[in-house]
């Protein structure tokens, strides 16, 4: 059938949500069989078969495992950096925005356990990390100027270079074994932070 008007709205949603719906299917799936037998021992047949799809129509989608678990990897860390932009839009002084952003960074490096995986050693060397580590030290940065306008935060270091010590800082988070030391490793980065 030809249309007139070209496709119907409904069937291009339809066709976009299906595709996505397949994209999540099979990112979800590579995702667990990595962290089952490892990124190295996963094959573009056993993703079909698990996500339900034929093996040349995941070719359509990626061209192998390694691009699979790449946009699997940018997906997690999309979601990430959406939910700390959901922190820091609930409300409060800009330090206490900046305080609860720094927290909830914290608590997620110190859950995203273990960091020494071969899952974790092949996605955390991509280029696709050096993007969204520039976004996540330019959003601290943002909320850091924020503060040292209100006179919260120390003026006398450039945000971006205050970003950064944040976030050396906040890795020490991986090793640490309770909330609590992760709350007092949070105030420890605010002291820090402070005028002089």
């Amino acid at each position: 059938m030809v249309y007139a008007t070209g496709v119907p709205r409904l069937w291009t949603e339809t066709i976009e949500a299906h595709r996505a719906a397949v994209t999540d299917a099979v990112l979800d799936t590579a995702a667990a069989l990595a962290a089952e037998h490892g990124p190295a021992s996963v094959t573009m047949s056993q993703i079909a078969g698990q996500a339900g799809i034929g093996r040349a129509t995941l070719y359509k989608y990626f061209p192998d495992v390694n691009a699979i678990l790449v946009a699997w990897h940018q997906r997690q860390i999309a979601r990430h950096l959406a939910q700390l932009a959901d922190v820091a839009a609930h409300g409060g002084t800009a330090v206490e925005r900046l305080e609860a952003v720094l927290q909830a960074l914290a608590l997620r490096i110190n859950h995203s356990k273990p960091h020494d995986t071969e899952l974790a050693a092949l996605l955390h060397r991509g280029a696709h990390m050096a993007v969204a580590q520039q976004h996540l030290r330019e959003f601290i940065a943002s909320l850091l100027a924020e503060a040292a306008k209100a006179g919260d935060v120390r003026d006398d270091v450039a945000p971006i270079e205050l970003a950064g010590y944040c976030l050396h800082a906040l890795t020490a988070a991986g090793t640490l074994t309770s909330a609590d030391a992760v709350s007092r490793l949070v105030t420890l980065t605010m002291t820090g932070l402070r005028p002089a």
